[in-house]
């Protein structure tokens, strides 16, 4: 079955880098004529990049382009690659002196999936991604930032379940709406339609923890973890051609968010960096925010699931 993702949505292009090898990689999602773009971030361990830039309140109208990556805190030098590239193509902020591109980003603690011990994603990554960015194809699963990612990861990663990128979308009248998801939770992921454990924490077994069992480990670890956790996290990119401007863009990015929550059992723990973006094209027609919003929350759910069932849950 075909899948709608941010491709399909005018004004966006994303590209994906990887090291197979190194086990890890990154995602660029390219806007060269400009998006309005605000950010939520729900979890309480983000890591991230330029965030400050997308609040309503301040200057910048636009954004070019945005980073998804592996590599922790590491990960978000890969941003450099994306200025660089589309400095090349003559995108950016015109400050009258020089054409500055905008590429806020966020990233996944992909560790120990990770081999590269802090060496990757870098900036030579995130330019071949920006130079990947084209086409029509849906990359889907282990794939860009999501190579490494897991879900259930709040037993250990031996216990968790493969994950990857998700993606899924819609058109209506004239208003196209995507979202992309790498899923790397503590939590697992459910189908929003049942509450039906899908892939996550496994037992000893192999077989999936049942809800009980999932809230029982996040009682063990937030006794041994501490507040200096490692951050795990899932990033979710919302793309439209509807006409929003910055504050029409958090607020979808806020009502979003709550289809994390409906795809993850639990969500949006201390040690979760859960963050959702939302970038408009402004291409398109005018769609009340509420509408947009409850329409972005049920997309971003069923990319989360898709994340998994793609990646073999």
């Amino acid at each position: 079955m075909d899948v709608i993702d941010l491709r399909f949505v005018d004004g966006f292009l994303v590209g994906h880098a990887e090291d197979r090898e190194a086990g890890t990689g990154c995602t660029a999602v390219l806007t060269p004529a400009g998006a309005s773009a605000s950010v939520y971030t729900p979890g309480f361990a983000p890591g991230s990049r330029e965030t400050a830039l997308l609040r309503p309140e301040s200057s910048p109208q636009e954004i070019h382009g945005l980073l998804l990556a592996g590599g922790s805190a590491f990960g978000l030098s890969a941003a450099s690659g994306i200025v660089r590239f589309l400095r090349e193509q003559g995108v950016g902020l015109d400050t009258g002196a020089i054409r500055v591109p905008l590429v806020p980003g966020a990233v996944i603690y992909d560790y120990p999936g990770n081999k590269s011990q802090g060496l990757l994603p870098d900036e030579d990554m995130g330019y071949r991604a920006a130079r990947a960015a084209g086409g029509k194809a849906c990359m889907r699963g282990p794939h860009g930032a999501g190579v490494s990612a897991r879900s259930g990861k709040i037993g250990g990663h031996e216990r968790s379940s493969p994950s990857g990128i998700g993606s899924a979308g819609m058109t209506d009248d004239g208003l196209q709406l995507a979202a992309l998801a790498v899923v790397n939770p503590l939590g697992s992921v459910v189908d929003p339609a049942d509450g039906r454990i899908v892939s996550g924490l496994r037992r000893p077994d192999g077989s999936l923890a049942s809800h009980g069992e999932i809230l029982a480990a996040v009682k063990d670890a937030a006794g041994r973890m501490g507040d200096g956790a490692p951050g795990h996290t899932v990033l979710v990119v919302v793309g439209t051609n509807a006409r929003l401007d910055k504050l029409g863009a958090f607020r979808v990015s806020r009502m979003a968010a709550a289809g994390i929550a409906r795809a993850i059992f639990p969500a949006h723990l201390l040690f979760d960096g859960d963050t959702l973006f939302t970038l408009a094209s402004n291409t398109g027609p005018v769609v009340d925010v509420n509408v947009l919003g409850a329409y972005a929350a049920q997309i971003t759910a069923q990319a989360v699931l898709d994340a998994a069932c793609s990646a073999g849950a």
